[in-house]
């Protein structure tokens, strides 16, 4: 079966009858549009967009239009107050001059998609960022997003730790030993059955990384040592090309999250590692994979400052992930959420 583009997804709604509070199952293969299509549709249609002097009530409303037209939903004679505006896509939009993302009287939801529209100050759009809440949740450095979770990392002796012997049940039918990836395909591509490599054979390429040595960019650059050490991990995998769009799990064509701890303390944002819940991604087949099918990679490092030392590999399924590191009880309330935005955010 060809892969369904954009305009795909655009199309089937067009047809579907269905208006933006028409729900829709999380990862439904006709109609929820995957993460990066619907990045794709609201770039396409809302880049270059002048709102100009229009008073801030106005210009929401020109902005909802716009996301109505770009996913193909008529545009309803009013907004409902609906949590999220978007309901039948879990989508909900902010338009932002500055890097301050604001969100009040809510929780982050895992599943909710969070459009982060940049305006320029001239009021031009310049581009359309598309996060899910868990992803939003991982920017934080406050510590003050509600239902934040950790869990607590106590090295031994042993420096290669594989906690999960097989994949979950319901993924057996999907992963591929020897799976090989033509240079097409990136790491942050949607997964596909056949070619997620079985969690044993991800444990077996990345044990050769324990041991490396990279350069260390600096305590207060914690993304850039997770990238480099994504790079390190593409390139272990088989991908021709390292890419990291900042979605969860962070290599998507392999539903492999990836962690560098030089501290003992897990952040896990807003979903524990073995729920259940589904997840913002396309089915497999008729599978649809759950958080708890997700696999973690887990390294723990030392630094002097200069060089980081990769020191122990942990490889676990979610399902598995508390057989192996202690949860940390308690919760954080917030009656608002502010979210400093990486400068580079939306380059990621």
């Amino acid at each position: 079966m060809a892969e369904k583009t954009p305009l795909d997804y655009k199309n089937a709604i067009q047809s579907s009858g269905f208006d933006i509070y028409s729900p829709i199952e999380v990862g439904d293969a006709r109609f929820w549009i995957p993460t990066l299509h619907l990045e794709t549709l609201l770039n396409h249609a809302l880049k270059g967009v002048d709102l100009g002097d229009l008073p801030v009530r106005t210009r929401s409303k020109v902005v909802k239009i716009a996301v109505c037209e770009a996913l193909g939903y008529p545009v309803p004679k009013s907004f409902k107050r609906t949590q999220p505006r978007f309901f039948g896509q879990q989508l909900d939009i902010y338009s932002q001059k500055s890097n301050n993302l604001q969100i009040w009287n809510e929780q982050l939801s895992p599943t909710r998609r969070y459009a982060i529209i940049q305006i320029s100050s001239q009021n031009i759009v310049l581009k359309v960022k598309v996060v899910n809440g868990q992803e939003l949740a991982l920017l934080d450095m406050t510590g003050k997003i509600t239902t934040k979770y950790q869990a607590s990392l106590v090295p031994r002796a042993d420096t290669h730790e594989l906690v999960s012997a097989q994949d979950t049940p319901p993924m057996l039918p999907c992963v591929q030993s020897g799976a090989m990836f033509p240079a097409s395909v990136s790491p942050v591509d949607e997964p596909e059955s056949g070619a997620l490599l079985p969690i044993l054979e991800i444990f077996e390429r990345l044990s050769t990384l324990v041991g490396l040595t990279f350069v260390d960019p600096g305590m207060d650059q914690e993304r850039n040592r997770g990238a480099a050490l994504h790079r390190l991990i593409c390139e272990c995998l088989g991908y021709s090309r390292y890419e990291d769009k900042g979605q969860f799990p962070d290599i998507r064509h392999q539903l492999l999250e990836v962690k560098l701890q030089t501290s003992p303390t897990i952040d896990l944002g807003l979903v524990l590692p073995s729920s259940e819940d589904h997840l913002d991604i396309r089915q497999l087949g008729d599978y649809h994979p759950r958080h708890c099918d997700t696999r973690y990679a887990m390294f723990y490092a030392n630094t002097d400052g200069k060089e980081v030392r990769l020191t122990h590999l942990f490889v676990t399924t979610g399902a598995d992930f508390f057989t192996r590191f202690r949860r940390f009880e308690g919760k954080i309330t917030n009656g608002k959420i502010q979210i400093p935005l990486p400068r580079n955010f939306f380059s990621m």
